[in-house]
């Protein structure tokens, strides 16, 4: 089925919901008026129906392959990626100065959406390249600076990130690639990086890597470890793309889903590099990408649930099957009472996450535009949240999609059971879930619990408004919010083993109460529709959040009274 860019849906959310007036308020980004983001909005909903959706099955029946150290992209991806270069796509938030857009992040997450539905296996290249020039503009050198962003911007050249080695996944600090000085201002990078997006494609000219690696004698740790950017080719003089550095591509993972998208073994043989940031600050250079590469990841998971749940009501107005329970019924399947429960929520579970995503940007924003600590913590806050909790929906809502077309959605000539296998990735990458969770109970906490008990403090208040008009929306989505404050306050009061023993549900806690808070909103702003679909998810998902916070305060010790070998006998 074609894909409908959700136009009014993200409109109405940046209008009524997340606050996005309070961003063209600003000075730095009064030009992104109502006029200016519908126009970018449309002109970019157009692109992904037109050009990138037709190719998302193109990319998962013909993947990406190496031939003789090249990687060759699907037919069709080089020419995509060519307009969403040449439209501005992939540089919607990067700085004017070198070519970029210079609009709000906020809306920069809106094309990721609306990209990620539409081609999933093509986007992953565009987020990483909008992660490498936030990084580069912020740490690296001003010579850096001149020759790599503008074609990183202009979309010219494209980007990656090269942290994970064989034995150092999640654990960064492990790592072993080495960089020796050359003594003229460059390094020697020496190591191998997998499971890097992008690491080769013939979309692009030059593709630039960002290796995290170790200087002599550098301690061990996360501490020893400092960020090198090194290029597939040396520019020349002109800051063209030149000759070839020593950097190759070894071999391509065979995944579950995302085949458009060519995962990388890279090999680095004393490749020329350049330090980025300070010596030993490649953590927190890295992070800067890092932290953009969550927010649109969680975005991805978003956007793929948009695009199964548009297939799933498609298929459930077109597939007769039984009789209809209604008097006045189609015949078809969205007449049944389980099937519209599925679609129903699907819908109200991609509209909550999406506004958390949003609502994360906005804070974003708000940070660049004002630098307010309050603000900062918000974006800080919200990452983790949106990262898990947007890249959760989109695996539930795609699983939820095959169940709607039944066995059809068993059977690959659909095209639906291609949502799920290529969202499966985004729980996991960029940080598993498990460790957002952590970051959320752990570092995000630390503050004894402000940023969020602040944002508690809005949604109680927002319910307290509305009990008044909408008094059986109002107030269980208050008394939600008083349930998280009392489990963050536990939280807070436990050592780190404990809290992270219930991190994940504590964090789902946590989105669903936030999602309860964006439909009361809705419902507020909206009419009917939008206060029938408030319902469904304040009745129906909203109270899953009291069981969540039971398992959260459950504790580590019912984890560790089974013991490897009693889980193997179980």
């Amino acid at each position: 089925m074609p894909y409908t860019p959700p136009l009014d849906e993200l409109r109405f959310l940046l209008r009524d919901v997340v606050g996005f007036g309070r961003v063209q308020a600003t000075g730095r980004f009064a030009e992104a008026t109502d006029d200016v983001a519908a126009a970018a909005l449309a002109e970019a909903g157009r692109l992904c129906a037109e050009v990138l959706e037709p190719l998302r099955r193109v990319g998962d029946t013909q993947p990406a392959r190496l031939e003789n150290g090249v990687v060759r992209t699907p037919p069709g991806f080089a020419e995509a990626y060519g307009q969403v270069a040449r439209g501005g796509w992939v540089s919607v938030a990067a700085p004017p100065e070198h070519g970029g857009m210079g609009l709000p992040v906020t809306l920069q997450t809106a094309v990721n959406d609306m990209m990620s539905a539409a081609n999933l296996g093509l986007h992953t290249c565009i987020l990483l390249s909008q992660g490498q020039i936030e990084a580069i503009a912020a740490h690296a050198s001003d010579a850096l600076r001149s020759v790599y962003l503008p074609r990183l911007i202009s979309g010219e050249w494209s980007g990656t990130m090269n942290l994970t080695e064989p034995q150092a996944g999640s654990d960064v600090g492990a790592l072993t690639t080495r960089a020796e000085p050359n003594g003229d201002g460059t390094y020697a990078i020496t190591g191998r990086k997998i499971y890097i997006t992008y690491g080769d494609s013939d979309l692009v000219d030059n593709v630039v890597h960002l290796v995290l690696a170790r200087l002599p004698d550098a301690p061990a740790g996360t501490k020893g470890i400092s960020l090198f950017l090194v290029p597939k080719r040396l520019p020349d003089e002109s800051g063209a793309a030149g000759v070839a550095n020593a950097v190759s591509v070894s071999g391509l993972e065979h995944k579950m889903g995302l085949h458009g998208s060519p995962t990388c073994t890279m090999e680095y043989d004393c490749a020329t590099g350049w330090l980025v940031g300070e010596e030993g600050g490649g953590m927190a250079a890295m992070f800067t990408m890092m932290n953009n590469a969550r927010l649109a990841v969680g975005v991805q998971g978003i956007g793929v649930a948009e695009g199964a749940t548009q297939a799933a009501l498609a298929w459930a107005l077109e597939r007769r099957q039984g009789r209809s329970p209604l008097p006045d019924g189609t015949g078809a399947i969205v007449d049944h009472a389980d099937v519209r429960r599925m679609l129903a929520a699907m819908r109200a579970e991609t509209f909550a996450a999406r506004a958390i995503a949003l609502s994360c940007a906005v804070a974003i924003d708000m940070e660049t535009a004002t630098g307010a600590p309050e603000w900062a913590a918000r974006a800080a806050l919200l990452t983790p949240i949106a990262k898990a909790w947007g890249t959760e929906v989109g695996h539930a809502v795609a699983q939820e999609a095959i169940q709607v077309h039944g066995g059809m959605g068993y059977v690959e000539e659909t095209g639906v059971a291609q949502f799920a296998r290529d969202v499966r990735v985004a729980a996991i990458y960029e940080g598993t879930n498990g460790i957002q969770a952590m970051d959320l109970v752990g570092r995000k906490l630390a503050d004894g619990g402000e940023a969020l008990f602040r944002l508690l403090d809005e949604i109680e208040a927002g319910a307290e408004a509305a009990r008044g008009s909408l008094p059986a929306l109002a107030a269980p989505v208050w008394q939600a919010a008083e349930n998280l404050r009392e489990a963050t306050e536990w939280m807070i009061d436990q050592p780190l083993q404990e809290r992270y023993a219930g991190a994940v549900p504590f964090l789902h806690a946590t989105a669903r109460v936030l999602g309860g808070h964006a439909h009361l909103a809705a419902a507020l702003a909206g009419g009917e529709a939008r206060r029938a679909l408030a319902g469904v998810y304040i009745h129906r998902l909203l109270p899953a959040h009291d069981g969540l916070l039971a398992q959260a305060r459950a504790g580590s010790e019912g984890l560790y009274a089974l013991s490897p070998g009693d889980l193997a006998a179980a």
